[in-house]
């Protein structure tokens, strides 16, 4: 018969042996783990069954070959038949306890790595509310170092305030008071994290953000979201204030705001074991200078801001203003609005071609002198 043929029982033998070390091998079930997370002890479970199953066809495959050395080869064969019948069963019993015991093993972890990843997925999600968006995504896919380190960096600097707060929350209970400023800060935070903005912290009824950092756009670009978030900031809270008054409030908060751009340090301050991802410099105080001089309701920003938003965004300048900290004057621009909305809301008229630029404020002035200047304009270029 084929099963009395030895090369036949030698194939069978090195085939299942082969096959269970190549098992044992690719699936890293004996030896150190390069997975840190592996579930070592099912695995090692399905290895010791693996094992037994190639133990005994390697001892299957000597038998064969050293019985018969010592003794006739039929007397050998009806060895080995025996063997077979009474050992044969007792290895594929403990194979199959050995291999179902490294699944459940390894079940058993799946569950817990499941409920962990819930667990740490709650947990980040909460973490989230703490960090800027940016710097959390950073921090997570690993490209933001947590150590103590900063960097120069030029950047948009952000800053809003209450005006006169102190005075309208006297007027205020308490819960009036926390009710009224969280839906203030939740509605802001909405409009920075739409424009991109990284909240750097809340000063009471201020918002500190910025532009540039972890991720840019560009010098222009940032200064021009940056301005843009702060048009739509003033927008919603002119909203927010009808809601206020609606509700029965006497003095609704009034809001003024303050941009810069200049080079920055910006990272990680404080100690090994905690730290601050913040920005420190004289630009940032020249912003946080710049809101306090806003009028109400006003956005002032930089010199440098104005000229990286002049094309998209119209401002007029102010008279300099003496800022603390600083020996010189400061070069200050009232942001009157963005062009396209300005010109929809039909209060100026714009034109721009190659080396031609027409830029009509309707608001000031009349539409006489407008259209006489409109003309010697017209007049010069035909002659």
């Amino acid at each position: 018969m084929i099963w009395n043929s030895i090369p036949f029982m030698t194939t069978v033998d090195v085939l299942i042996i082969a096959v269970t070390v190549y098992a044992i091998w690719r699936c890293q079930l004996i030896g150190p783990s390069k997975r840190p997370s592996a579930p070592k002890i099912g695995l090692r479970w399905i290895a010791l069954g693996l094992l037994a199953v190639c133990l005994f066809y390697f001892a299957d495959l000597a038998s064969m070959y050293v019985m018969p050395v010592a003794t006739s080869m039929q007397e050998a064969m009806e060895l080995m038949g025996t063997l077979h019948r009474n050992l044969s069963w007792l290895v594929v019993l403990f194979a199959m306890i050995a291999i179902s015991i490294g699944f459940i093993e390894l079940r058993r972890t799946q569950v817990e790595l499941s409920e962990k990843n819930e667990l740490l997925a709650d947990l980040s999600s909460k973490l989230a509310k703490f960090l800027p968006p940016q710097l959390y995504n950073s921090i997570f896919t690993g490209t933001h170092a947590t150590r103590v380190a900063a960097k120069r960096k030029k950047l948009t600097i952000f800053f809003s305030d209450i005006a006169n707060f102190t005075d309208t929350t006297d007027r205020l209970e308490s819960e009036e008071l926390t009710n009224l400023l969280n839906q203030y800060l939740t509605e802001m935070s909405k409009i920075a994290v739409r424009y991109g903005a990284t909240i750097d912290k809340y000063m009471g009824d201020g918002i500190m953000g910025f532009f540039g950092d972890p991720a840019s756009r560009g010098s222009k670009e940032d200064a021009i979201a940056c301005v843009k978030m702060a048009i739509a900031m003033q927008r919603q809270m002119r909203e927010l204030q009808l809601n206020w008054l609606d509700l029965g409030s006497e003095k609704p908060f009034q809001l003024r705001i303050g941009v810069n751009t200049g080079f920055c340090t910006v990272g990680n301050f404080g100690s090994e074991d905690r730290m601050d991802y913040t920005i420190i410099g004289n630009e940032v105080n020249l912003a946080a200078r710049l809101q306090s001089h806003a009028e109400l309701g006003g956005i002032l920003v930089a010199h440098e801001t104005s000229s990286l938003i002049k094309d998209t965004i119209l401002t007029e300048e102010e008279e300099p203003v003496c800022v603390k900290g600083f020996a010189h004057l400061v070069r200050v621009y009232r942001v009157v609005g963005i062009y396209d909305e300005l010109e929809q809301d039909g209060r100026i008229i714009r034109e721009e071609r190659d080396g031609f630029r027409l830029l009509v404020d309707l608001t000031k002035g009349d539409q006489a002198s407008a259209i006489a200047a409109v003309e010697n304009v017209l007049a010069r270029l035909k002659g």
